[in-house]
This record gives C-alpha cells, structure tokens and sequence, in this order.
C-alpha cells in the first residue's frame, strides 16, 4: 500500500498542496437481530474506499473515491487541491495546524474469539437462547435480540512522514422487552439501552455479557413496570446507575468540551458550547469530587484507538479536575488557538468523510463510596437506570433525561418500583449537586456505538466509564 500512499501524497504536493494525507479503509460489519422468535436482521457488508485530505493556499481540500488504484488516486489528489484552490478564495483565514510526530507504527486491538471465525448458528443460538426466555414471559409484546460486529482496517499517511496501519474489532449485543397494555409502553434492556454495549474486542465480549442470565430480570421488570406506581414529581435526591450516567457524561460534558463546537465550526448538528474559551481554568462545572476525563487508551473500551486520523497518538488527559473545567478535546487544527499541540480527538466515519473532533472514552472517575453505602444515606430519594430518551439544548446547559425505570428509596433502603421517571436540570448545577460517587469495584466502561455529529452526518464510536452516583436537590417528574 505504501506505493499508493506515496502517489497520493505526491501528486498532492506537486499541485501546491502544502499539507496532505491519505486514509485507506476497509470496514467489514455484521449485523444479526432476532425479534420475537424470528430473524428480524441479517446483514453482512464490506465497504473499501480511500479519502485524501489536503491545504492548499492555506484552505482544505478533501475528495475520496471507492475505488483504490493508481489512476483513481492521481485523479482525487489533483481534486483534492483544486478543491482546496477554490475554497481559499472565500477563506479568512489559513489554516494552521499544530505540529505532531511523524509516526511510522501499527495497531491492533487485542481479542480473544475472532467474531467473523464464529459461525452463524452459534450466533442465532445464543440470541434465541436470551429471545426465547423473554418471549416466553407472560405479559411481554416484544421480545428482541441483536448482536453486531465489526473490523476496520486502516492505513493512514502524510506529507509529515507518518505511516500507520491499525485494525480495531469490534463487538457487542443487547436484548429488550417491550411490554404494552392499552396505550402504556414499558420497556427494559439490557446491557444498556440504544443498541446495548460494544466494545474494542472478540466474540469473547458478546459470550460474557451473559444475555440469557438477564433476560428473565429484562422481561420480569418490564411486564412489572405497566403495573408500578408512577414516578413522584418534585426535588429529590437522586442516585443514578452507571450506564445512565454514561450517557449524562456524554451529553453535558464530552460535546461540549469538543473544542470545534466552542470555536463555532461545528454547530448545525447539535450546536455549540457552553464551556466558552474564557471558562477554560475558571469555570466550576462540578462539586470537588467531580473528576472526568479522556481515555482513548482503556483497554477494550470503545473509544479506544492507536492513534487518530490525523496520526495524532491515543492520550489521556482531564476535562474536569476537582470540579473544574481545565480541557477541551483537540485536533490539529484547534488546538493552536489555546496554544496546545493536539491531544488526538480527530476521527472520521469511514474514509468518505473528514475527520471532525470525537469523543474517545470520556470517563467520570470512581469516587470512594458505594451504591448501597449511597443508598443508606438517602432518607427519601429515587434510584433511577438505564436510559430512555433525552433532550438538551443547542448550548448543552439545560436537559432532560428520562430512565427505562427506578425505585423510591426510603429511609435508606430501595423501596417500590416506579415507571416513567424523567429528571431534569442545568449542567454546572447538577453536577456541584454531586456529592458519592461509587467506587472503582462498581465503575465500568459503557460502549457507545451511535454517537451523531457533523454534516453529512459521522457516526462514531465512543465510551463513557462511570459507576453510580448521588446528586441532590434533583428536579424529578414523570416523562411518557
């Protein structure tokens, strides 16, 4: 391949371009769905391509084409920097991007069980093992269970002299139960809800997540929930289980804490920040037990890589330390305008589109509490799991979350189960409301596998670690 990239990067740079690179992908995905006792999905694809990005008279330039051989890529490297030419004409700026290592080196994500080397029955079996169980609930409409996989093979070059090969794997599965009654629908998941839990690892992954273990708790507690009480209305304490705070995380701290939103070039998906250039080092986002940061080194954690699609290396670094918002995620390009080199956050879907600024795995940090310590504490509060649906604004400072379900907790103890809770609040406020976090026994990484930006729209893949927390004063109602 390096004949290829070669070419590529220098036909780029006998046109004028002064930066240039070149990604070449080869993503294999398998997708498998059974929904009440039938195969609802069954899809395998293979998608090859390459994207070539350039500056040119100080503005980008990117093309991209599936099909990979010498005249094709002579072809978009040309288009590339005329693309480039022409956007400079309306640009106000050049672009300068923040040094980085020239890199020649090779990644690959560990596992245990090829998933592509598992044969198909395997794979149904183990699904309809989990399905059949809640299907056979009494009170259960809908019974599903799904896995997917995927591998991504990818060679990234530039002008700089980098030259990197990475192949990630990755796997995951969830099951749910739907149950209806009338017009009320009550639904619970597992592991996790929108698509369950992926992880950067094996068939081995898929095996140890146990789905048929959970599926009569999935179905029991969704069928329990048409007849529970609804959720009270009010300020309460609140404690949330890890996989709801993932997505917390997610929504009001990993987006905003993406540097492009806050300078503005990123804003018509979702919109921009509230953590402004001005609150970087100032702004208390969280009380002083509040610690998150970015880790695209986890191991087997979703958001996790070698290194970025700019060549940039997996790093480790705080967004929010001691409460305090001291870091934004970076790429090469942002990083200069607060006088940082980039901390590797730059990632495409796929080698059609450009790499924008992505979350790795955005992590609340363990606390030293635990859930039951948390509970025992908590004379009237609410337990609320797993998420069900949620807003927040253009700004990610005011949102709304509601969970799959949750308990009342009375005098210290989980009391009765109540359906369509829904809670609400204002960033900075609800996390200085944070006062337990549990400890690293109960913290876990939660795969993400949909995370939305950008326009045409990237998917990525992301994670959030986190293990239960307790916040007060929580505004609480019912959501339907």
């Amino acid at each position: 391949m390096k004949d290829l990239t070669s070419l590529a990067l220098d036909v780029a740079k006998t046109y004028g371009a002064t930066y240039a690179d070149i990604r070449i992908i080869e993503k294999q995905s398998e997708s498998i769905a059974i929904k009440n006792g039938r195969v609802e999905e069954l899809t395998a694809s293979t998608n090859y391509g390459f994207g070539i990005r350039v500056v040119a008279d100080g503005s980008w330039g990117f093309a991209g084409s599936f099909l990979v051989d010498k005249g094709e890529i002579e072809r978009v490297a040309r288009l590339a920097v005329e693309i480039a030419k022409a956007s400079a004409m309306i640009k106000k700026e050049n672009v300068v991007l923040a040094p980085a290592q020239a890199i020649q080196d090779s990644y690959k994500s560990p596992m245990e069980i090829d998933p592509f080397k598992v044969s198909l029955d395997d794979k149904l079996a183990l699904l309809s093992e989990a399905e059949e169980i809640i299907r056979k609930t009494k009170g259960v409409a809908i019974s599903t269970a799904s896995m997917s996989t995927s591998r991504e093979k990818k060679i990234f070059a530039n002008l700089e002299g980098s030259y990197i090969e990475q192949e990630i794997t990755e796997s995951g599965a969830a099951i749910e139960a739907v149950a209806i009654q009338a017009a009320e629908v009550q639904e619970r998941s597992y592991p996790n809800s929108h698509g369950g839990d992926v992880a950067t690892a094996g068939y081995e992954f898929i095996q140890g997540l146990n789905l048929k273990d959970h599926a009569p708790r999935v179905a029991e507690e969704a069928v329990a929930l048409l007849s529970a009480k609804q959720c009270p209305s009010g300020e309460f304490t609140v404690i949330l289980d890890g996989s709801q705070l993932a997505l917390q995380v997610h929504e009001s701290c990993g987006h905003p804490a993406e540097l492009d939103r806050v300078l503005g070039m990123e804003a018509s998906y979702a919109g921009t920040s509230f953590m402004t250039l001005d609150k970087l080092n100032k702004l208390q986002y969280g009380s002083p037990i509040v610690n998150i940061n970015a880790d695209a080194t986890i191991p087997h954690a979703l958001g996790t890589f070698g290194y970025d699609d700019e060549g940039v290396p997996a790093q480790k670094f705080d967004i929010i330390k001691n409460g305090l918002f001291v870091g934004y995620l970076t790429d090469r390009e942002t990083a200069p305008v607060i006088g940082q080199q980039s901390n590797g956050c730059a990632r495409a879907d796929g080698w059609g589109r450009i790499p924008l600024i992505r979350m790795t795995n955005i992590n609340l940090l363990p606390g030293d509490s635990s859930l039951e310590e948390m509970i025992s504490e908590v004379d009237d509060g609410l337990y609320l799991a797993t998420n069900r649906s949620w807003s927040i604004d253009d700004k990610r400072l005011n949102f709304q979350f509601a969970t799959q379900i949750g308990w009342e907790i009375k005098k210290g103890k989980l009391g009765s189960m109540v359906k369509n809770p829904n809670y609400t609040g204002i960033t900075p406020e609800f996390w200085k409301s944070c006062d337990a976090i549990a400890g690293p026994s109960e913290w876990r990484v939660w795969g993400l596998p949909n995370c939305g930006k950008g326009e045409p729209t990237q998917i990525a893949h992301v994670a959030h670690g986190a293990s239960p927390a307790r916040f007060r004063n929580v505004k609480v109602g019912v959501g339907r």
